[in-house]
């Protein structure tokens, strides 16, 4: 693949099996881990995708939303519903017995994010490794840094551009959706509640079928838990029925409905509706994309020896 080979050209001291000599079994380790938690709990690969995103999309891909302490990442109110730490902390644990202060957690969450999208039925491929673990975690830097579900285009596109990425890197990244859930309160925005106190949609672009479902599974007096699919048809399935949803109306949130609202981007999402063969193609691009942002090299980062904290 051409941009795999760019992306190492880009950073000379990442490459694919960069463990090869100092810890050969890292890769399967950590896919071993992610396969095993993922078998017990089906909802690990999405959470693994997320994490990631939320690590790469702030300070770059450097493991600093695993960091904890008061004023880290992971205080800040939108990375309080992250899950997937454990499978990372486990992962480490072994990797340390079998290769200490070798492998980093900034590597092992790129790794078992993309381990976790094809346990969930999709592409396989290889990314780089060599990514250092950062020492820098604070909560300020996540709002200014993550896409809100209630975001225009143009915010979507200046955020994405900001990390170096395309229209079509969002367009595809974004299909991203097509495993996990949400709460409630990450498309609330999309209705109202009127006079009477009865929820009505407000955006009337989504399917009435799909919106009615919705206020039922979200009415106005729902528990802060309760949480619903962003795929509606193939939940646990990572395919291409994010972009079949979109088509039909059924996006979860508002940033989603924007894709195929704006016609800088309708045209890719009903391609990739119609191709899955394509949007695969496309995911290993934009995600070997995703995972090169801001890597620190070097001096610039350490191998932790503990994912929550700095060596120190």
């Amino acid at each position: 693949m051409q941009l795999l080979l760019q992306s190492w050209a880009l950073y000379p001291s990442r490459k694919a099996s960069s463990y090869e000599t100092s810890c050969p079994s890292a890769e399967f380790l950590v896919k071993n881990t992610v396969s095993s938690a993922s078998s017990l709990d089906p909802t690990i690969p999405a959470k693994l995708l997320r994490l990631l995103f939320h690590d790469c999309m702030v300070e770059g891909c450097d493991a600093s939303v695993l960091l904890q302490g008061n004023g880290t990442e992971r205080n800040d109110p939108a990375n309080t519903s992250l899950g997937g730490f454990s499978v990372i902390n486990s992962a480490k644990r072994v990797l340390e017995i079998f290769c200490p202060q070798t492998v980093s957690c900034a590597d092992i969450l790129a790794l078992a994010a993309r381990d976790a999208v094809e346990f969930g039925g999709g592409p396989a491929f290889e990314i780089p490794t060599g990514r250092r673990d950062g020492r820098v975690s604070s909560a300020t830097n996540v709002r200014p840094n993550i896409v809100d579900t209630s975001f225009t285009m143009d915010e979507m596109i200046n955020l994405f551009s900001s990390k170096g990425l395309t229209l079509d890197d969002l367009v595809t990244l974004s299909g991203a959706h097509t495993i996990g859930k949400a709460h409630c309160s990450a498309f609330i925005d999309r209705f109202r509640t009127d006079s009477k106190g009865r929820i009505t949609v407000a955006d009337t672009s989504l399917d009435k079928t799909y919106a009615s479902e919705l206020i039922q599974k979200c009415p106005k007096d729902a528990s802060s838990s309760i949480t619903v699919d962003n795929d509606p048809e193939t939940s646990q399935l990572f395919d291409n029925q994010y972009y079949k949803n979109l088509v039909a109306h059924k996006g979860l949130f508002q940033s989603d409905s924007e894709l195929l609202n704006d016609g800088r981007t309708k045209g890719l999402v009903e391609n990739l509706a119609n191709d899955q063969e394509s949007f695969f193609q496309r995911w290993g691009q934009s995600f070997m994309k995703l995972t090169s942002i801001d890597v620190k090299t070097g001096d610039e980062g350490e191998i932790r020896r503990l994912c929550s904290a700095t060596n120190g």
